[in-house]
């Protein structure tokens, strides 16, 4: 590997981290990064001057996710069902203070609220908020004056904040949780997930269409706590299996066939010691990263006696 070679790889991590909170999908996050850094080589190769490679990436992959998220805004007002991010497996860190800001800006909440804003809002929002870039350079990045900059940020921050749930600081603590969740619902035990869950709790699902899943989202623990524990019969009856992972910086479980193949990915919000929401994505154009997909349908049949 040569010295610009080496370079591109490794502007590559931060320019995946905002293309992702940026977009919410994994795909296309990367899809933004390959262009970013195909630019730079690009004008590097022309012999352009270059003072920063990191911000000049930083910009790139800033402006063509603003140009994806306007391109993006229809599919997803038409998207059947619920729409959540591309779940991201993230390994775990030794320190606590970094993994608290990790699942913060990472979180499926966080990036749902963040649906709410303009590709504008969300881009100095993360820009200033997320990865501390001064006002002059989030104007630079975002092609705006610097009184604009800091008025999307102001905006954005209302927006955020007044929707913005707690999360879990210790990871010990949220993994202990998932692990027992993960066992009361394989064993579908529903007073062992009702006590566990938030009252308010809200259970998401995304199919996209494509695979069975919630028509609309579920508030309340006891509601929540009975589709878990349905789940569970289900799963048993043809043998899914349950893995614990680290999903978007917190506690989730993967489910996978009895082939390995990917089933579906669950994200839990904790706070307070309960799970107050739960993201469970089973699109599988979502899950084509996680690795080798299952066939969800063919479960189901199965369960119904059908092995067709």
């Amino acid at each position: 590997m040569d010295e610009r070679e080496e370079l591109l790889e490794e502007l590559r991590p931060q320019a995946f981290a905002i293309a992702y909170r940026m977009v919410g999908t994994v795909t296309e996050a990367e899809d933004l990064v390959q262009e970013s850094l195909l630019r730079l080589h690009t004008a590097l190769e022309r012999g352009e001057r270059i003072d920063s490679p990191r911000a000049y990436v930083a910009t790139v992959v800033t402006r063509l996710g603003i140009d994806e998220l306007r391109s993006a805004r229809h599919r997803r007002e038409t998207y059947v069902g619920d729409w959540l991010p591309e779940p991201l497996l993230t390994g775990g860190t030794e320190d606590p203070e970094a993994h608290a800001e990790m699942a913060d800006s990472l979180s499926m909440a966080f990036l749902l609220l963040l649906e709410s804003l303009t590709p504008e809002q969300r881009a100095a929002f993360l820009l200033r908020e997320v990865f501390d870039y001064p006002y002059d350079r989030v104007a630079e990045i975002i092609g705006t004056s610097e009184a604009n900059a800091r008025q999307l940020a102001a905006r954005a921050r209302g927006h955020v904040a007044s929707g913005r749930g707690r999360f879990e600081a210790s990871r010990e603590r949220g993994e202990e949780l998932a692990d027992r969740f993960m066992a009361a619902v394989e064993r579908g035990e529903l007073a062992d997930l009702e006590a566990m869950l938030a009252e308010d709790v809200v259970l998401r699902g995304d199919g996209g269409g494509k695979v069975p899943a919630l028509a609309r989202a579920l508030h309340g623990a006891r509601r929540v706590a009975k589709t878990l524990a349905a789940w569970g019969r289900v799963a048993r009856r043809v043998d899914v299996n349950w893995e614990r992972v680290e999903v978007n910086g917190q506690a989730g479980v993967l489910t996978r066939d009895p082939e390995g193949g990917v089933i579906s990915v669950l994200a839990l919000d904790v706070a307070d010691g309960r799970i107050q929401g739960i993201s469970s994505v089973v699109n599988p154009d979502k899950l084509r990263h996680v690795g080798p997909l299952g066939d969800p349908r063919r479960l189901l049949r199965a369960q119904a006696g059908d092995g067709r």
